[in-house]
């Protein structure tokens, strides 16, 4: 294995481990408060919004400062600051002191995502660059899935600490590995300076006007999405207790859309007929309006089990088109990723806040807070078709 291939690998065994520790704590940090505190869904969902505004503000000028004082600096600053907010979220006995630690994670895990989106970019030939997105998506979105696949389980023999503590471990791993990909980084860096050689521009490649439109829709669509992911989430538990599941069956039922996910980023890893087309996000943008309504108000699990394939499958096409395009226009790689997960943020806050105000000035239909939602994604869908009538001449 060279110094390249070395730096590689170490670049998406950090992501891997990122990834697994956001999704053990945040999947079932609202099967803690639940649990804990006694949170409904109207609670949970309150909760998700904060959090979520959190992480939009923090990310959108964390890509600028992480652009600006060095990647590996914030990689470093971010991961201690998401494992102080663990230590300290495993002490705290309150519902406020929680949310408070969660967002001081939220804050550490904006200094991550942007960087590790720009790392997999960097220094690639456009020809590269969805090679490299498409080994960025497969890592984060299998160990993501198996930490939603395992959570409960941990959670059931081990207690509701370790989703503190073992992603504290996983977190000390990740800046010694961060302190390794610095070093190599490094050494490496004037090597690429010196032998890399651009080819010439592709002619294949849209204009400029419209991979610009493309991007302004993938930012669109990935809060969306990010909209139904998060209100998903913080109901899960309540779905759970509907369905009479435990953390751990809950876990390996309501995975089942992030196990298709993963099998989707297989798909348009290897196809690139997607790519620039408006078909594709469109109809994933519709799809997720109608599976996200059917895992709601699912009368049965088979409703539910169905329902999440073609969400899974729907989020996985608008989650990469929105990473591909933000990789694939312009140089500011950092910037373009602060953005991208700011709009993830944004998504996360507003779903369950439209969720959390239907559940309460409809208190009295159990299925307010999934309508609202569905119509808010409905009005999304509207905004991305009038982008791509704006744009069509280009």
């Amino acid at each position: 294995m060279n110094r390249r291939q070395k730096r590689q690998w170490l670049c998406f065994t950090i992501e891997g481990l990122n990834s697994f520790v956001t999704a053990l704590y945040f999947n079932y940090f609202y099967f803690f408060l639940r649990s804990r505190f006694g949170f409904d869904d109207k609670a949970n969902l309150v909760a998700a919004a904060l959090l979520g505004l959190c992480y939009a503000l923090f990310s959108w000028q964390a890509g600028r400062l992480a652009h600006r004082w060095g990647y590996f600096t914030a990689l470093k600053l971010g991961f201690g600051i998401m494992a102080a907010g663990l230590l300290v979220g495993a002490q705290l006995g309150s519902a406020a002191g929680q949310i408070a630690a969660a967002a001081v994670v939220s804050l550490g895990m904006s200094f991550t995502w942007p960087v590790l989106e720009a790392l997999i970019s960097e220094n690639e030939t456009p020809a590269r660059v969805p090679h490299a997105v498409g080994i960025y998506n497969i890592t984060w979105a299998a160990t993501n899935a198996l930490a939603y696949f395992i959570g409960g389980t941990l959670i059931v023999k081990f207690g509701f600490h370790s989703i503190f503590y073992a992603p504290m471990v996983i977190l000390l791993v990740q800046l010694a590995l961060t302190v390794w990909l610095e070093a190599l980084a490094k050494t490496h860096s004037r090597h690429v300076a010196e032998t890399v050689v651009r080819p010439p521009p592709d002619p294949n490649r849209p204009s400029p006007a419209k991979a610009k439109t493309f991007l302004r829709m993938a930012w669109l669509a990935n809060p969306f999405a990010y909209i139904a992911i998060n209100t998903l989430i913080a109901v899960i538990p309540g779905l759970a207790a509907r369905f009479e599941l435990s953390p751990m069956m809950a876990g390996f039922i309501c995975s089942l859309w992030c196990f298709v996910r993963l099998g989707v980023f297989f798909v348009l890893w290897f196809w690139t007929g997607w790519h620039y087309r408006f078909r594709w996000l469109a109809t994933a943008f519709a799809l997720l309006i109608l599976a996200f309504t059917a895992i709601l108000v699912a009368p049965n699990l088979a409703v539910l089990i169905v329902a999440q394939i073609f969400f899974g499958a729907a989020i996985g096409l608008i989650y990469y088109s929105s990473l591909f395009y933000s990789m694939d226009v312009g140089e500011t790689k950092s910037e373009h990723g602060g953005i991208h997960e700011a709009a993830i943020g944004a998504g996360n806050c507003i779903g369950p806040a439209v969720g959390a105000a239907a559940l309460q000035f409809a208190a009295q239909s159990p299925n307010a807070g999934a309508y609202a939602v569905s119509a808010l994604l409905l009005g999304g869908f509207g905004g991305l078709v009038k982008i791509w009538k704006a744009g069509r001449g280009n």
